[in-house]
């Protein structure tokens, strides 16, 4: 087996590797929009074409060594912290799957349509979401290169934690969509998380 580069290179899931008319996609590699990215977290190899296949396209593998970092996958219930909010999507970092911290940073996106299961068309983002605020969220697929998108459409899911813009104090959850700073009695708008807190039983708002 001839290798033409560098075992030594590391990756990260959803890395953009190279165009799919270059190379062939191996072990840890997916092909999309005409692209290899990697699959797994490891390092790029890059096998060169056997005889006798001359003018073949090298293939290119993501190997793993030891013991494989934790990354996030569809499904998972993660822990996040918005970093940035626009009009059509809430930006943030993946800081831990479940109960675990991830030692790799990973970005994620909760879309628009993906902040809650109805009334869609009526979500203002910065209604729900602000920079600072911890969120709990499901990992829907993999987006952009280390980006993933999320959603919060669950009841169990959205803002878990965040801070008062007037005082700095921690806020209060008080509904589905209100949380209170118990300092100024302010009220600002979050789409919060169901959590046990005496007002569970509320049916959810617009």
């Amino acid at each position: 087996m001839a290798v033409t580069a560098s075992t030594t290179t590391p990756v990260c899931v959803g890395d953009r590797l190279g165009a799919s008319d270059a190379y062939e996609a191996g072990e840890g590699v997916f092909i999309r929009d005409g692209f290899l990215f990697a699959g797994v977290v490891g390092h790029r190899r890059i096998e060169a074409p056997r005889p006798p296949l001359d003018g073949g396209k090298p293939v290119l593998h993501v190997t793993t060594r030891g013991t494989q970092p934790l990354v996030p996958k569809p499904g998972d219930i993660v822990t996040v912290k918005i970093s940035r909010v626009t009009q059509t999507t809430a930006l943030a970092l993946i800081v831990c799957v479940g109960r675990q911290a991830l030692t790799t940073e990973f970005k994620g996106a909760i879309r628009q349509q993906d902040v809650r299961a109805t009334e869609i068309d009526r979500v203002i983002l910065y209604d729900c979401f602000r920079p600072g605020d911890i969120v709990r969220a499901e990992v829907l697929s993999l987006g952009d290169a280390r980006s993933y998108y999320l959603s919060t459409a669950k009841n169990e899911l959205g803002v878990v934690y965040a801070r008062s813009a007037a005082a700095g104090a921690p806020l209060v959850p008080n509904g589905w969509v209100t949380m209170q700073c118990p300092e100024t009695q302010t009220v600002e708008k979050r789409k919060v998380a169901k959590v046990v807190s005496g007002w569970e039983d509320i049916t959810p708002g617009k």
